[in-house]
């Protein structure tokens, strides 16, 4: 009798004097009950599109690491990497040309080349210039020191690379995670072209560096967004290109990326798809209150 009184009269407020229990909870206070309201289950391959940007990134970094060994050992001209550099750079301006077609007018286009050739310009001066000092950077410093050090870089590379999709006409400015990425790659790329034999080794490297891990992030980004088709012809296209270099300098390095592949593309995925089921998210009226703004009214004002 005391109870069903007490359901009649019971409100969710503390500051009244009630002739029941602060701790008094009703029979209806689990009516609005709710397990994850706001969840949408991912599909697998979805997600595999969605790795598709990480696979890119190591494969980057593998193939970097087959072109240094190659240059130290001798093997890769420097001068013909220096062609191929400004080979894969061209086209890959063509291709940001060519999804930038049709989103801005002439003017705004014709300007934006002006600017990309002039910072081109720039930079490939600045690494012939320094060159000869980079060569020399870390002389006094023992080589194991220099792999240590080159590999830590390039897992804080890896792990604050970002990989979101960039929208076009965006003018977001960059993460503090993104630019750490970055500098932490080209820091490595540097210590590694220190122990390069001649200056054209040296600039043939830097100049791939700073396309892989500065040039390349930003097309990767804007493909991830505009053509999904593209991407995965991209990933493996750079994967395969990946294990064909990697291969005949170190079996041991090409089943490492072998297995970081297929674990990043296909097995992370589907441990994710089956973890949702254990998802639960309970949501009830004990939850803080949420206000819904009206977003065109603030938007307006």
């Amino acid at each position: 009798m005391y109870k069903a009184a007490w359901e009649a009269e019971w409100e969710r407020v503390l500051w009244k004097k009630k002739p029941y229990p602060d701790n008094y909870v009703p029979r209806s206070f689990l009516a609005t009950l709710s397990k994850n309201p706001n969840f949408q289950p991912y599909t697998y391959w979805h997600l595999v599109v969605l790795s598709c940007p990480i696979s890119q990134h190591l494969a980057s970094i593998f193939i970097f690491l087959a072109v240094f060994m190659r240059l130290r050992q001798r093997v890769l001209d420097p001068r013909a990497l220096v062609w191929i550099s400004s080979g894969v750079f061209l086209t890959g301006y063509i291709i940001w040309e060519l999804l930038e077609c049709g989103r801005m007018d002439h003017k705004v286009r014709h300007t934006n080349r002006a600017k990309a050739l002039k910072a081109s310009i720039l930079v490939f001066l600045a690494l012939m210039s320094l060159s000869p000092v980079l060569k020399t950077l870390t002389a006094a410093t023992s080589s194991d020191s220099i792999w240590a050090l080159s590999a830590c870089l390039f897992i804080l590379n890896a792990l604050l690379a970002d990989y979101t999709a960039m929208r076009p006409n965006s003018h977001q400015r960059e993460r503090l995670t993104s630019v750490l990425s970055m500098n932490a790659a080209i820091s490595s790329s540097v210590v590694l072209a220190s122990r390069l034999s001649d200056d054209l080794s040296v600039f043939g490297l830097i100049l791939f560096s700073v396309q892989s891990f500065a040039l390349f992030p930003m097309l990767r980004r804007r493909i991830q967004d505009t053509a999904k088709p593209l991407q995965v012809v991209l990933t493996a296209l750079i994967s395969a290109v990946s294990i064909l270099l990697t291969h005949p300098l170190s079996n041991t390095a090409a089943y490492i990326y072998i297995s970081c592949f297929i674990f990043v593309t296909f097995i992370a995925p589907a441990v994710l798809v089956w973890a949702q089921k254990y998802k639960n998210e309970i949501r009830g009226t004990w939850d803080p209150a949420v206000p819904k703004v009206n977003r065109r009214f603030s938007l307006s004002r």
